[in-house]
């Protein structure tokens, strides 16, 4: 366990070391999401099954936060890796390729989670000065169940992406033209009863739909789509990168850019 572990904690490290960057950055923008749609707009949309717009945007974003972070960690990791020449090292040292893999699936969890963590903490100060109550999680098994398999999954497709790109800049594309647009079609900022029948159908077909709304059961107690169907997705969508992920990691390049 002790390279897992030293590999495990270098991840850790490798972000906590640059904190405003990758947790403090991301609550900030939460925050202005908070303010801006949750509380100065809140108030002219209607409420979700007697819940506020405030807190139907919470899961919403504390789901974007810790996709966008676990991802992030992952594939900047190896984009680095790549150039400073640790992938060399990490060829010839006493660790497997499956230790790689859940240690630095397992650093983009924890990053991802810190901030969908303190983005539940920033939205619940928002919602105990708007209505004077705190917003209690109503499933947490559904909750605990979601941040780690979609932690997991995005961490694998970090991975995964870093092995295909040469740049920062590529990854960045990656997240800017494909993730991005997932994510805020997949329910972050509105239901997808408010849309037509015909953006509802296609809506369906997005992955990040399903484990946004798997988020905002365990929190709030109601979801657009049936969470068991959600669990599934999200259970698949996990095994389909562990797989891929893992052959990119055995396959790809691990020489120095």
């Amino acid at each position: 366990m002790i390279p897992f572990l030293t590999l495990l904690h270098r991840e850790l490290a490798r972000f906590l070391k640059v904190i405003v960057q990758t947790v403090v950055t991301p609550l900030m923008s939460s925050f202005l999401y908070l303010l801006i749609f949750g509380v100065s707009l809140g108030s002219q949309i209607s409420s979700y099954e007697n819940q506020s717009y405030l807190a139907f945007l919470i899961p919403g974003l504390m789901m974007m936060g810790l996709m966008n972070n676990a991802f992030q960690n992952s594939s900047s990791s190896i984009i680095a890796a790549k150039f400073s020449g640790d992938l060399e090292d990490l060829r010839v040292a006493p660790i497997t390729h499956q230790e790689i893999l859940w240690a630095m699936s397992l650093g983009g969890l924890i990053r991802g989670a810190l901030v969908a963590f303190i983005s539940f903490i920033a939205g619940n100060l928002f919602i105990y000065l708007e209505k004077g109550e705190w917003l209690v999680v109503q499933h947490p098994f559904y909750l605990f169940f979601f941040v780690i398999v979609a932690g997991l999954l995005f961490s694998m497709i970090g991975i995964t992406v870093g092995f295909l790109t040469k740049s920062f800049d590529q990854i960045s594309a990656f997240s800017t033209f494909i993730l991005l647009p997932l994510t805020y079609l997949g329910g972050v900022f509105i239901s997808i009863d408010h849309l037509s029948s015909f953006w509802r159908s296609v809506s369906l077909f997005n992955p990040l739909l399903y484990m946004i709304n798997g988020m905002r059961f365990g929190i709030l107690g109601y979801s657009d789509v049936n969470v068991f169907r959600a669990m599934v997705v999200s259970i698949l969508g996990l095994l389909v990168f562990y797989f891929i992920a893992l052959f990119s990691l055995k396959k790809g390049s691990f020489q120095r850019w």
